[in-house]
């Protein structure tokens, strides 16, 4: 990854993979954009303010980051940056990720997130 930005928004995504950060409403909303939605593994939708209300609570709860695998990052614009990987938790499905980073007022924050679950099939 040879560009700063991809980067940039690598680092994001994997800052928003630490429960450290993932307990705090600030750190959270730094990294989300305004518009922020995702489209969860478990097929839910979430804005900006479900996922961070979620994490606050507990309903989302993670004691480690994930491993990431196969983590790659492309530019499609000057302002927005694809990040695709797979994360696997210990005794959990495998998912595909794919995040669109936008930049906002010099900021690169996560616009989009799509988790998909992946069967062992589908890993072959």
């Amino acid at each position: 990854m040879d560009d700063e930005d991809i980067r940039a928004a690598v680092t994001g995504e994997l800052r928003l993979l630490e429960p450290a950060v993932r307990g705090f409403a600030a750190e959270v909303e730094a990294l989300l954009h305004p518009e922020f939605f995702e489209f969860g593994a478990s097929g839910r939708h979430w804005d900006r303010a479900s996922m961070v209300a979620a994490l606050l609570s507990g309903e989302i709860t993670d004691e480690a980051a994930p491993d990431v695998t196969e983590l790659a990052g492309v530019r499609l614009s000057d302002d927005l940056i694809q990040v695709t990987y797979v994360s696997r938790r210990a005794g959990s499905t495998a998912v595909r990720r794919s995040s669109l980073w936008r930049r906002l007022d010099g900021q690169w924050q996560l616009y989009f997130h799509q988790g998909t679950s992946l069967t062992t099939k589908a890993l072959a």
